[in-house]
Formats: C-alpha cells, structure tokens, sequence
C-alpha cells in the first residue's frame, strides 16, 4: 500500500505544492481508474511526501523479513527441544548426564558446581549402544545429540548406512556394512523407529543413506544433520526386537 501511495504522489507531482493536506489522484493500478485520496505532509515538499512513504513502505517490508527471520529460528529452537524431550524419555542415566552437558554447553542452564571433580578430557568419547542384526551385523544407536554427532561424524565410515526416522525427532543409527542385508536394514530401521518420537506409532518412515551423504551444516544445533540420495522403509517399533537384537551383543 505505501509503495503504490509513493508511486502515485511520484507520478502526479505536478498536481501538489508545500503546504497541501491531501490529494486525489487517479489509481492507475485499479482498471477502473478510481480516485483515491492520499494524506500529506504539509510542512513537506511533494518529493518528500513521495519518499516518505516509500520509507514507510521499506520499514514495513524489513520489518516482516525480521518477523519471518525470527519465526524460522524459533521453528528451529521448538525443533531442537521435542528433540531433547524424546531422547530424556529412553534416556539412561549417562544419557542424562550428556544432555545436561549439552544443555550448558548451549547456554540453557548454568554449569553445577562440583567440587573435586576431574574435569572430563577433551577426548572423551560418548559410549554407543551396540546391536548385533539377526544376520550378525554390528549396528550402533546415538541415544543423545552428543552421542549422535560422534556416531555420524567421527565414529562411522563414508560407506557404512545411516537411518533416521524421516522428518522425525530420533537416534541416529549407523550399520558396520557398507551393503547390509534386508533384515538388518529392516531391524536397524525399527530400532530407529524405537527411540524416535514416534515409538508408540505405526508404519514409521524411515530413512537409510550412506554416510558420505550426511552432512552437519557449519553453525547448526548438536546432532542436526542435513541429508540426500535415501531411501525411505516403514516399519513398527518393536521393544521386544529392541531387547532381543541387544541381549545378541
């Protein structure tokens, strides 16, 4: 609206002089040629008028741009937290104490004080939940974010296969094969589909790629990860195979 009202005033300069409250003009973008009244600043020349709105118009446009900025981000947060809330469901105590870190790592709770304790090193490697496929694979399961970035970024091979529960909060899992059997894809996805935010649904989808083609985006919340080339399986969680396929480790 005030782009057009400044395109207007700039199209019918001649009829304004300094001083004029209003002025009705022609709207060249109505096809019926209606006449609208647009208000003016009287202690402004008709070129100020002009921009005036123009920058009027410009505050508007920037200020949605923030809004939709601020709308995506916070998409983004809510994300990230349904994220946290389905791992502290199946999370084991160690579990726990990784998310806590990870939490103060982002800034959302203060660090404990604790006294005599050894600061934890560097190098420290989260501890993975290992399975073992009906056919004898090895598979691996992050129950956390901190878990998960070390499966997918530094434990796994180019060529071993990733699944994730697709466009659902959940572990990543990474099978030891580069060409696993049915089965074991199809166990693999349903323990994927066990620790995601869907555990109690049906006919889950799940993604499965290599890992050459996981990718965490530079800046990007603890185990978030962008991917391409999968293929998409539908399975049900199932606890029993969940334990069965452990107790095999």
């Amino acid at each position: 609206m005030y782009q057009k009202q400044g395109e207007l005033l700039t199209a019918n300069m001649h009829l304004i002089k300094r001083g004029d409250k209003a002025v009705e003009v022609v709207d060249y973008y109505d096809p019926n040629g209606a006449v609208i009244t647009i208000n003016l600043n009287p202690q402004k020349s008709p070129s100020d008028n002009a921009q005036a709105y123009f920058k009027r118009y410009n505050k508007a446009k920037n200020s949605v741009a923030v809004v939709l900025e601020q709308l995506e981000q916070t998409k983004k947060e809510i994300e990230y937290l349904e994220q946290l809330i389905q791992q502290m469901e199946s999370a084991a105590p160690s579990d726990i104490e990784e998310i806590r870190e990870e939490l103060v790592e982002e800034g959302y709770i203060r660090k404990r004080a604790q006294k005599g304790d050894k600061k934890k090193k560097k190098d420290h490697k989260p501890q993975l939940e290992r399975y073992l496929s009906t056919s004898g694979l090895e598979f691996f399961v992050g129950k956390n974010n901190k878990q998960n970035d070390y499966l997918t970024n530094r434990f796994a091979r180019q060529d071993e296969i990733w699944l994730h529960t697709k466009d659902i909060p959940g572990s990543h899992v990474v099978i030891r094969s580069t060409e696993p059997d049915e089965q074991t894809l199809k166990e693999a996805a349903t323990i994927a589909a066990f620790f995601s935010k869907a555990k109690l649904s049906s006919s889950v989808p799940v993604d499965f790629t290599k890992i050459r083609h996981v990718k965490k985006p530079n800046g990007s919340k603890p185990g978030y990860v962008i991917y391409d080339n999968q293929t998409t399986l539908y399975v049900t969680p199932n606890e029993d195979l969940v334990l069965q396929l452990k107790q095999r480790s």
